[in-house]
């Protein structure tokens, strides 16, 4: 028992307290940066452990994990010591030994970590960042045994966490955030605080910050606004739905465009396959990818073939010539004209967005994480991978079809 041990747990602010009392079993949390979200549910974690629960904390890298284990650690500090409970660092779980009473924190870079546990309470982190099956496929099905409680916490997905979002709709958290607020089952709540609810965050140094941050990072890290489309930006959502079309129709050029990434462990390689009918253009693949130079070579060349297109158009500031002999290592006979940027990024990009207003671009399905760039982007910002790409297309698109060129020969 840990009756005469001490627990020490932080007091939670108003916001905290909010959820941690709420009754619901689904709870969806949108919080600024340094809000306080993480120590709530690290409280949250530590109650519902002493009453014999069985705890499960995720987020997307072991870096993450930082705060909550710090926090649940030194609550549990002393009865700890006292050998009560037991702590391993390694697999980072505090249990009772002989019950089914724990807390484990894990990662969930993929769903695939979290597979062979169970918990009562199961509180996903930063979950605008994590593959949506965590929940759907993996992290439901726990809650079988139990009928137990699941906590989502996030912070609206800005373009610049793309390299570590491995969501295959950058706005998953944003529509189940709407989705729970819409509830009126008492199922599910949502929860709703910014950065500047936070009582025991320096507002002086919080002032400073967003001093140094855009109008849109400021709504959006620090207010917690879902925000879906930018101010500024040269597409926008109603546009890209008015043109949006089940099928193609027969397509006079299809070209598969590459902006690349020269390494692994940084942006994706945008990949976009597109096609033009007469006066109309379509999005119709979006390949792209992290990963090595031949492994989006790869993936661009299998698009080629796929979607029978009549070449590779790569973007050549990145790497040069090697893009060229990345590509044909692949294969050879795929005919591959580079291109090089010599004008900047809004200049390229505004015909491309015009052809969009003038009802002439359609995108043939959905496409989350492109039409999530092509909305959030504002020029002056670095531009995203996939945005570039579907450019880079477009703009070969608008050329008139001319003579074929033998792979890697061609430099436009």
């Amino acid at each position: 028992m840990t009756s005469n041990l001490q627990v020490t747990l932080l007091t939670p602010h108003r916001q905290q307290l909010r959820f941690m009392r709420s009754p619901a079993k689904r709870k969806i949390i949108r919080a600024g940066r340094r809000s306080g979200k993480t120590v709530g549910v690290s409280i949250y974690a530590v109650e519902k452990f002493l009453a014999g629960w069985r705890v499960l904390y995720a987020t997307p890298t072991s870096d993450q994990i930082g705060r909550f284990w710090a926090e649940v650690t030194r609550a549990l500090a002393e009865p700890i010591r006292a050998g009560v409970f037991r702590k391993n660092e390694t697999e980072h779980l505090i249990e009772r030994v002989g019950t089914e009473q724990r807390i484990r924190a894990k990662t969930a870079y993929n769903a695939d970590t979290l597979r062979g546990d169970y918990a009562d309470l199961l509180i996903l982190d930063e979950w605008q960042l994590m593959d949506e099956d965590a929940w759907e496929t993996v992290g439901a099905p726990m809650m079988l045994d139990r009928n137990g409680e699941v906590v989502f916490i996030y912070t609206p997905p800005s373009l610049h966490s793309r390299s570590v979002n491995k969501a295959r709709d950058p706005q998953h958290a944003a529509k189940m955030f709407k989705r729970a607020r819409a509830d009126e089952s008492g199922r599910w709540a949502a929860f709703h605080f910014t950065s500047h609810d936070n009582p025991y965050l320096n507002k002086q140094a919080l002032d400073e910050v967003t001093k140094d941050m855009t109008a849109l990072a400021y709504r959006m890290e620090i207010e917690a606004e879902d925000v879906d489309e930018a101010p500024g930006a040269l597409w926008t959502r109603a546009v890209i739905e008015a043109g949006r079309v089940l099928k193609a129709p027969a397509l006079a050029r299809v070209v598969v465009a590459v902006d690349p990434s020269a390494t692994s462990s940084g942006d994706e390689a945008g990949i976009i396959t597109a096609g033009r009918a007469a006066d109309d253009y379509y999005t119709l693949a979006d390949d792209s990818l992290q990963g090595s130079p031949l492994e989006w070579a790869r993936a661009a060349v299998t698009a080629y073939h796929r979607m029978k297109a009549d070449r590779i158009v790569a973007e050549s500031n990145n790497g040069g010539e090697m893009v060229s002999t990345v590509i044909k290592q692949v294969d050879s006979t795929v005919p591959v004209k580079l291109v090089h940027a010599s004008r900047g990024k809004q200049t390229r990009a505004e015909p491309i967005s015009a052809i969009a207003e003038q009802g002439r671009d359609h995108h043939v399905g959905s496409f989350p994480a492109l039409e999530d760039e092509l909305c959030l982007w504002v020029p002056g910002d670095a531009s995203p991978n996939r945005l570039d790409a579907k450019v880079w297309a477009y703009t070969e698109l608008l050329k008139r079809p001319g003579v074929l060129v033998e792979a890697g020969s061609f430099q436009g």
